[in-house]
C-alpha cells in the first residue's frame, strides 16, 4: 500500500521534530543559543573569583567546548539567592551544612551535583604562636554564619579553649559554650574575622579570607580534621537548582573541575596546601544534605 504524500511528509517530519527536541535539551531559557555557548555561557557564582585557578578552569572548560562566566560575590549570603533567582546557573563556594541551612530557611531545593574539596577550618593569631599561649578569659572571634559558627566552636573545643553543651555538634551556638570554658567567644561576619586579629587573642578565619590578614594557611595554630567521617557535611560542592541536577553540561563542568590537574593543583596551592580534593559520590552528598536538613527542621 502506498502512503499518500501527506502521510509521507508527516512520517518524515516526526523524526526531525524529535531530533530538534533532543538538540534543545541545553538550549537557553528563551530557546536561543545552547547553554555553554559563547553567547549563552554557564554562569558560576563564587566568592573569590580572582583566585588564579578559576582562569585555569575557564580555559579547561573552553577546551571542552563550554564557555564559562565566573561571577564574583563579596559575601557568602549572596550566591544562593542569586542561583534561586536564576541570575547564575551554578555556584561553588559552600559546604553541605551551609546549603542545608539556606534551603531550610528560604524553602528552596538547591542540590549538590558534585564535590570539589574539603578545607580545614583554622584558628589564627598575630599575638600568640600556639594555643597554649592563649590566656584564661581571652576573647576569640569566630564567623557568625550558622554553619561556620558551629564548626568554629568545634575547632575551639578540640583545641581545649571551650567546652560545649552535650559535647557539641554541627548546630552548636554560642549559647552552648559552658561557663567553665577557658576563653570568651565573640561572633563577627566572616569577612571581619581577619581584621579582628589585633583586638582578640585569636580568630577562626575562613580559607577565602586568610590572605586578607596577611597570613598563610600553614600559620593556623589549630584546625579541624578533614579525614574524619563526620566531616562529610563540610565537603564543598557545586550546587544547582533541583530541576538542573541532571543537566549534562553542568555535570561535565564538575568533571572538568575534578579531573583537570592544573585546576586542582591551583586549588591546593591557593589554600596553602590544605585543601583535600574529593570525588565524593553525588548520592552521598545528596543523602548528607537531606540528613542535615532534617536535623535542622527537627530543631525548630
Amino acid at each position: 500500500m502506498k502512503l499518500s504524500k501527506k502521510l509521507l511528509a508527516a512520517a518524515v517530519a516526526l523524526p526531525l521534530i524529535a531530533l530538534l527536541a533532543g538538540c534543545a535539551t541545553n538550549a537557553g531559557a528563551d530557546g536561543g543559543d545552547e547553554k555553554g555557548s559563547e553567547k549563552n555561557p554557564v554562569k558560576i557564582g563564587v566568592v573569590g573569583a580572582s583566585d588564579p585557578y578559576w582562569e585555569t578552569y575557564k580555559k579547561a572548560a573552553a577546551a571542552e567546548g563550554i564557555t564559562v562566566d565566573i561571577v564574583d560575590f563579596s559575601e557568602y549570603t549572596q550566591p544562593n539567592p542569586a542561583l534561586t533567582e536564576g541570575e547564575i546557573d551554578l555556584n561553588q563556594f559552600q559546604h553541605i551544612v551551609y546549603l542545608a541551612q539556606y534551603n531550610e530557611s528560604a524553602k528552596q531545593d538547591l542540590t549538590p551535583i558534585g564535590s570539589t574539596a574539603i578545607y580545614p577550618l583554622g584558628l589564627y593569631s598575630t599575638k600568640v604562636k600556639s594555643v597554649k599561649e592563649i590566656k584564661e578569659g581571652d576573647t576569640v572571634a569566630i564567623p557568625n554564619d550558622e554553619s561556620n559558627l558551629s564548626r568554629g566552636l568545634l575547632v575551639l573545643q578540640s583545641a581545649g579553649l571551650v567546652k560545649l553543651k552535650d559535647g557539641g555538634n554541627i548546630f552548636s551556638t554560642v549559647d552552648d559554650v559552658l561557663p567553665e570554658s577557658k576563653v570568651k567567644v565573640t561572633t563577627l561576619e566572616a569577612t571581619l574575622t581577619p581584621t579582628s586579629l589585633p583586638d582578640v587573642a585569636a580568630a577562626i578565619i575562613n580559607n577565602d579570607f586568610i590572605k586578607d590578614a596577611g597570613l598563610k594557611a600553614s600559620d593556623a595554630i589549630a584546625q579541624d580534621d578533614p579525614s574524619d567521617p563526620n566531616a562529610l557535611p563540610y565537603v564543598n560542592i557545586f550546587a544547582a537548582k533541583a530541576k538542573d541536577k541532571d543537566n549534562a553540561v553542568y555535570l561535565k563542568l564538575v568533571k572538568i573541575y575534578q579531573d583537570t590537574k592544573e585546576v586542582t593543583d591551583g586549588v591546593i596551592k591557593n589554600s596553602g596546601d590544605t585543601a583535600v580534593i574529593l570525588k565524593t559520590p553525588v548520592e552521598d552528598l545528596v543523602k548528607s544534605l537531606a540528613t542535615v536538613q532534617k536535623d535542622i527542621a527537627n530543631k525548630k
